[in-house]
């Protein structure tokens, strides 16, 4: 044994936490060595010319080190009983200690400094000191890990320290280090002098190009060029001797050869078959496809010439060096290539081959444990083993929680197994048995199938984490998700994937404010969840010198304690389990608690109580949901009228300060505790009732709602004590097992901290701490589940949005119907005249005239009119009333576990039958419709939209053929109570065969369509499966599943309708693959829209084209759209996405003006936070779009991006590519421009106070130059702002629109705008609207119209939501505040808004009675709001509606204070 333990200096970080809990001191030692196998010889005193780690990486290092008391003991413990195995350590841990070389002849330069990551690429720099005389040969590597840096270094070390004959210069570098220019430059250089050059993992397209421009022009002179596993233009530089992949151009098919005679030459070759195949097949078929191909060179080679087939076996040998990762094999393996293919080496007899020993290599797979004597082939001889040796020292019961880990055999491999070992541990001393399991190949679900199930097939682990980072079939570019579901859905076991630091050090890391680098967010964060992973913690760093894993202490006991928390939920029994619901209150008020969108929130609580205690949870149900409610609304000891809720628990600031390790950093924002909010001065106070073992709590608020100062903070405040207090005292005094986020959605995971990887520092990660988060969130928010994913580290569990409705027309709109109908009837008669002067008339009266640009005048007399063109006035007004009438609107909200009748999915169903499928081969049901007819559906919309009324009426005949067939096939499979038990398409098919018509080619006929039931077929046999997702439910069930500590079912979330794979409900909800988007279709649909938008400015603006847009990109809608607004940037500039050979969208085209047809159009995209955490990669992209635009050499006139570029660039005195920043954001960790917490909350003095918000919050800007920071450019954001002529935004989804919530307007730059324009000129704002098949583009004010009529002005949107009382009552409160919204920030809503919805809700007594009586607080509000809207100048109304205002205030006023 090298030295004693306890004398290790403390300069090697190795740090004591003796006495904290008891842990294995073997398990210690093993841990110790494994850190100081990291330090390497940092504390060596044998050769003080060694260069060990530097001053940064000890600074840097912290590993998760604990030696316990009795370490002798134990250790003379394991000795006794293992003293073969014992023997095995002292040699392992011998090695460990010593040096990796004795360094000698090394020297390291200073170097230059990386992108981002800021690493050394000379660090890795080996140089012999003293060449002696011998043969230098000189190598350069590329790879995309660092963990065979330290490998690398060693083995050249060895061979300059051991090798008489010949030295090496060894040059390596970091995937990530060859986007900074001048570690590129280098590697040029390096490359240029080089013999020879190693790539591996080259998986990044952009760097994959770099590599191939350095490499490609000098690989003839290269004696060996190996590339390992990477994209096929990199793997195509393989050059060894005679042998390349382009040599293997052979058939391995002898059939049709004689024996003995070589096979038939193929015309091209197997490697040009397969990197054909490769650019048009899936990623995650590419990388099974190369090893396939390496899998045949063996018997491949025994057709080639014999030069040839004896350089292919070098090249699988190498491969299998390569795989080895020891030093060992990386020193053999760079003495095999230069003794064969070196020249001045190879055939000198400088090198001793008999020295060179072969490859040598552990198990492929098997169960790796560091103080085993083996790795075990089977999970049962490990058991024996462990439950024999381990758990006795551990002091753990056989039968303890078990957690299963996936480890990367690479790590093993190259020794660098610190951060595994610690984190073993950390979970050992914590009563958990580990079962660590590992394979070469990126295959990860092969161990999990093969080890974490005993002979009789039963699981033998509890949870598990995959400590790779990888999706578990795949690697950094290939993923088969299916797969991976289906063997994670048999284990059924919490999946946990955590991430090591790969292109970052643990300082960098720690520094950063957007955390982990975007590219290892976007392959080691967004893939793994695609396969149901979750809690994407941080648990390990990298050494910058030596670039050895270092594991965090912090990070592993967090990641130890909630894996073993996930474990426990198997086996707590269920009656003892706590449960924490918790419930969000937005904006703060007694009338708002229980906030979520389109779900009522207490009613699903009180199903799922009654479901808890059906599983046998010792929980009390209240008997109604009004019982529950009153349980958490109302203090027992305060009266309606207190703003307290029921007061749970008062916490003492003794006990808040001591339990809450963090809370004097919360000073700094709030000062000591108690504070003012949640609380009564002297006690910090839990709102919220128990019931038996389940609390149901409120969420505090944010706390700065209603402060202007600290809404104007570019960054936001960290939580308040009282917020703190509330998740200390559900962890740690009432003892939940788990926590239960309500619905869409509540504050922690929007709190202060990194974007993606939290450190302890991060709020969300203290916050949450040990606890397990389920959240119930809405299907159709994908973007902000996955923040609460990544910074809450929640498992979702999705819900549906309410089914759906047609908004149909009421009231004067009816009417007006009613006029269109009976002038069809009598349009060419004497009649005709006057009831086209109805129809005027009544129009106006509507409003609609607003949105009818040439409709006639209340004077003008249709009489004067041809025949034609009163159809035309009819036609637009037919198609306006149409445009209303069929919009989906939400009719009330949705209950957990309450899924819809078929009669209410119909209307979904309808929507989704409306849609072409190009990729399933199916033609959207109004399409064939209108082939049965002739006639081509985009020609119908086109004239629809003209107001050509006879295509206006047939395209109305094809909405309600559509709905009567729908209706049919729907309800065909109804029970008698209106839900579907099973899809009877078979009853259908034989009836059919009988030559009865199906029901919904019926519904057809009886509408005058004929349509061949071959066509129907294919699209009614999808409906039906549609039909089954939209009414099955596993909401409930997702959530007891959870509970239980099983496996959640992943799935994508969006919107139903465009994606029917959301469907069903209950799912742990993921987004997409980042780097997949935008699609071709997106791109396809973004230039329409893009088009229209261009083409519509121009008319209201005489033929001009637009300089400058300004965009807002958001995360759902990408989601949804798959990225169609980030295509519509890219087209506005002129620039088309494209996709590298793996299918990866990271590529660009600058598409020539004489293409274009039209200059290329400046933007300025503002994007929102979470877009900004989903998607930065993307936001990458489209800066680099803006710029290439920028320094193209083109006619100003033509090309605006460069136009301006130029101006800025003079006017802020910076350079061109700086002046074309167009890209921006929040801070990192930061969300919002806070105008919608303003206007919510009524903190906001002016205008002038939101636009300075919105400008100081969102001027952060993305630099593709300089990716790792959001970096403050005020000046260049206000610049490119005043040059904007264009607002703009899209809306995607029925279900969200822009009244529903308040994004849309808090992002919303149109005012902003007009005070940053020299003229002062509000610019035109303009909405896409794509929700339907036929996409329009209107002005804001037309769509903030639409919106009004559609929702808040329909009585069966607010009956609806009357209908659900408490809640519902608050949502039509909502939208008339986010209305208003409107008005502040782009004077975009027509008094009649105001004055119909007084009309509707305060006018009629009968109305206000309901309102105050349903819930009093949301009833204040709306009229708080009314008042507002006048006092502030949007609503001018009479006298007389002001005072009833005022009066109906204080009535409620009254009614809160129990005043009768």
């Amino acid at each position: 044994m090298p030295r004693d333990y306890n004398s290790i200096p403390r300069n090697g970080r190795i740090f004591v936490r003796a006495g904290q809990r008891s842990r294995s001191n073997v398990i210690a030692l093993a841990s110790a060595v494994a850190a100081v196998l990291v330090l390497g010889v940092a504390w060596s005193s044998s050769n003080s010319q060694d260069v060990g780690v530097s001053m940064q990486a000890q600074r840097s290092f912290r590993p998760a080190v604990h030696f316990a008391p009795r370490i002798t003991n134990q250790m003379n413990q394991f000795a006794l009983r293992n003293p073969s195995a014992f023997q095995r350590q002292q040699v392992a841990l011998t090695r460990a200690f010593q040096p990796a070389t004795t360094m000698d002849e090394a020297e390291v330069k200073m170097p230059s400094g990386g992108m981002f990551t800021q690493t050394k690429p000379e660090d890795r720099r080996v140089v012999p000191r003293d060449e002696k005389g011998r043969k230098k040969f000189k190598v350069v590597y590329v790879v995309l890990e660092s963990q065979y840096q330290s490998s690398m270094t060693a083995a050249c070390k060895n061979i300059n320290k051991n090798q008489k004959d010949v030295c090496v210069e060894c040059s390596g570098y970091l995937l990530e280090e060859l986007r900074e220019p001048a570690n590129l430059e280098a590697f040029k250089k390096d490359v240029a002098d080089a013999n020879m050059f190693i790539g591996s993992l080259i998986f990044v397209q952009d760097l994959a190009e770099k590599v191939v421009e350095a490499v490609k022009p000098v690989r003839d002179n290269l004696d060996a060029c190996l590339i390992f596993p990477s994209m096929p233009d990199v793997m195509k530089l393989n050059k060894l001797g005679k042998f390349t992949l382009s040599s293997l151009g052979v058939s391995t098919d002898k059939a049709g050869a004689a024996d003995g005679a070589a096979p038939e030459k193929k015309k091209g070759s197997m490697v040009k078959d397969f990197f054909k195949a490769a650019s048009k097949a899936s990623p995650a078929t590419f990388e099974e496809n190369l090893l396939k191909l390496l899998r045949t060179l063996p018997t491949v080679l025994k057709f080639l010439p014999a030069g040839i087939a004896q350089d292919g076996r070098s090249f699988l040998l190498s491969l299998q060096y390569w795989l080895g990762g020891s030093d060992d094999n990386l020193e053999n393996f760079l003495l095999m290539i230069a003794n064969k293919y070196v020249s001045g080496v190879a055939g000198e007899d400088l090198i001793d081959e008999k020295a060179i020993a072969p490859p040598s290599l552990i198990a492929e797979k098997g169960i790796w444990h560091p103080l085993a004597p083996k790795v075990f082939e089977s999970s049962d001889e490990y058991l024996e083993w462990y439950n024999t040796e381990m758990c006795p020292l551990n002091g753990v019961p056989t039968d303890a929680p078990t957690v299963g880990v996936v480890l990367q055999k690479s790590h093993i491999n190259t020794k660098d197994e610190a951060h595994y070992v610690s984190l073993f541990q950390e979970l050992e001393s914590r009563g958990c048995r580990v079962v660590p399991v590992y394979t070469g190949s990126l295959d990860f679900s092969i161990p999990i199938e093969q080890y974490f199930y005993n002979r009789q097939g039963k699981c033998i682990v509890d949870s598990v984490i995959n400590l790779t980072g990888f999706a578990l079939v795949g690697g950094p570019a290939t993923q088969d998700h299916d797969r991976a579901v289906e063997v994670l859905k048999k284990l059924n076991r919490p999946y946990l994937v955590s991430v090591p630091l790969v292109f970052q050090s643990f300082e960098e890391w720690e520094k950063s404010q957007l955390g982990l680098h975007p590219v290892q967010t976007a392959l080691q964060v967004s893939l793994p969840e695609l396969d149901g992973a979750i809690e994407p913690i941080i648990f390990a760093g990298r050494d910058p010198a030596t670039g050895r894993s270092v594991p965090m202490a912090d990070r592993i006991d967090i990641l130890a304690e909630r894996a073993m928390n996930w474990a426990n939920l198997r086996n707590i029994p269920n009656k003892e389990k706590k449960l924490a619901i918790t419930v969000f209150s937005f904006p703060p008020d007694k009338g708002n608690v229980g906030t979520a969108a389109y779900l009522n929130v207490f009613g699903s609580i009180h199903s799922v109580l009654k479901e808890l205690k059906k599983e046998g949870y010792n929980v009390e149900v209240p008997e109604t949901v009004e019982e529950l409610i009153d349980g958490v609304l109302k203090d027992k000891e305060a009266e309606l009228a207190s703003p307290e809720l029921n007061v749970e628990y008062r916490m003492s600031i003794d006990e808040y300060l001591k339990q809450t390790p963090y809370a004097k950093d919360l000073y700094d924002n709030w000062g000591p505790p108690p504070g003012n909010l949640n609380s009564d001065g002297e006690n910090l106070l839990v709102y919220g009732k128990k019931f038996g073992n389940v609390f149901v709590g409120v969420q505090p608020s944010f706390g700065y709602e209603g402060d202007p100062m600290r809404l104007l903070f570019a960054k936001s405040a960290s939580p308040h004590h009282g917020f703190a207090a509330y998740y200390t005292y559900i962890e740690k005094v009432f003892g939940a097992n788990a926590v239960l986020h309500f619905g869409t959605h509540g504050s922690l995971e929007f709190m202060p901290g990194k974007q993606v990887g939290m450190s302890g520092k991060c709020y969300p990660d203290r916050l949450i701490h040990g606890l397990p988060n389920l959240y119930y969130y809405a299907a159709n928010n994908p973007s902000e589940a996955t923040i609460a994913k990544r910074r809450g580290y929640a498992s979702t569990i999705s819900y549906l949005t309410p089914p759906a409705e047609n908004a149909g027309l009421y009231k004067g709109l009816k009417e007006l119907g009613e006029l269109v109908g009976s002038y069809q009837g009598l349009r060419d008669t004497g009649r005709g005249p006057s009831i086209v002067n109805s129809i005027v008339a009544s129009a106006r009266t509507c409003n609609l005239d607003k949105d009818i640009k040439d409709l006639p005048n209340e004077e003008d007399d249709a009489k004067d009119l041809t025949l034609d063109e009163r159809d035309r006035v009819v036609g637009k007004v037919y198609n306006q009333l149409m445009e209303i009438e069929s919009r989906l609107l939400p009719c009330g909200l949705h209950t957990v576990g309450v899924p819809p009748t078929v009669e209410e999915a119909v209307a979904t169903l309808v929507n989704i039958a409306s849609i072409d499928r190009p990729e399933d081969n199916i033609k959207a049901l109004p399409r064939l419709l209108a082939e049965s007819q002739g006639r081509d559906i985009e020609e119908i919309y086109r004239n629809s939209d003209n107001g050509i009324l006879e295509d206006v009426t047939l395209r109305q005949k094809i909405v309600e053929g559509t709905r009567a067939a729908v209706k049919a096939a729907a309800l065909q499979s109804a029970n008698s109570e209106g839900r579907i038990e099973s899809v009877n398409s078979m009853a259908v098919q034989m009836k059919s065969m009988m030559g009865i018509k199906s029901p919904w080619r019926q519904a057809l006929a009886d509408n005058d369509f004929n349509v061949p039931e071959e066509q129907l077929t294919p699209l009614f046999s999808y409906l039906g499966f549609c039909l089954e997702q939209v009414v099955a439910d596993n909401e409930l069930g997702g959530l007891m599943e959870a509970l239980n500590g099983d496996y959640i079912l992943p799935g994508p979330g969006g919107d139903p309708i465009r994606n029917p794979k959301v469907l069903p409900t209950g799912k742990n909800m993921h987004a997409l693959d980042p780097q997949s988007i935008p699609t071709k279709a997106a791109v396809d649909c973004a230039k329409v829209v893009v088009d229209r938008l261009v083409d519509r400015q121009r008319q209201d603006n005489g033929g001009v084209y637009p300089e400058s847009i300004a965009l807002t990109l958001w995360g759902t809608d990408n989601i949804k759209t798959y990225g169609e607004s980030l295509a519509q940037v890219m087209w506005l500039v002129g620039v088309e996405p494209i996709s590298d050979s793996i299918g990866r969208v990271n590529k660009l085209r600058l598409i020539p003006l004489e293409e274009l047809g039209r200059p290329r159009i400046d933007v300025v995209v503002t994007c929102s936070g979470v877009f900004r955490d989903l998607f930065i990669n993307q936001m990458n992209l489209l800066d680099r779009a803006v710029k290439m635009a920028a320094e193209a050499d083109e006619p100003l006139d033509m090309n605006f991006v460069r136009k301006h570029s130029m101006d800025q660039a003079e006017e802020l005195g910076v350079d061109l590519r700086t002046a074309a920043t167009r890209i921006f954001s929040n801070s990192a960790g930061s969300y919002s421009a806070n105008v919608g917490l303003a206007i919510e909350n009524g903190g906001w003095k002016d205008e002038s106070q939101l636009q300075e918000q919105f400008l100081e919050r969102k001027s952060f800007a993305f630099n593709a130059d300089r990716p790792g920071e959001m970096a403050k450019a005020d000046a260049v954001f206000k610049s490119s702002l005043s040059k904007v002529d264009v607002t703009f935004q899209n809306l995607d989804s029925s279900e969200i629109s822009l009244s529903d919530v308040s994004h849309y307007f808090d992002s919303d730059p149109t005012k902003v705008v007009q005070g940053l324009r020299k003229d002062g000129k509000k610019p035109t704002s303009f909405v896409a609207d794509t929700t339907t098949a036929n996409a329009q583009v209107r002005t804001l004010s037309e769509t903030v119209r639409l919106d009004a009529r559609t929702k808040l002005l329909n009585p069966k949107f607010y009956e609806g939501m009357l209908n659900q009382g408490y809640e519902g009552a608050r949502e039509i409160t909502k939208r008339l505040r986010n209305t208003m919204g409107w008005s502040a920030t782009a004077g975009a809503v027509d008094n009649f808004v105001y004055e119909d919805a007084n009309s509707v809700f305060i006018s009629d007594p009968e109305m206000q009675q309901r309102l105050l009586d349903t819930n009093p607080n949301a009833f204040r509000d709306m009229i708080q709001t009314f008042l507002e809207a006048n006092g502030r100048g949007y609503w001018d109304t009479t006298e007389e509606n002001i005072d009833r205002l005022r009066k109906l205030y204080q009535d409620c006023e009254d009614k809160l204070e129990g005043i009768e």
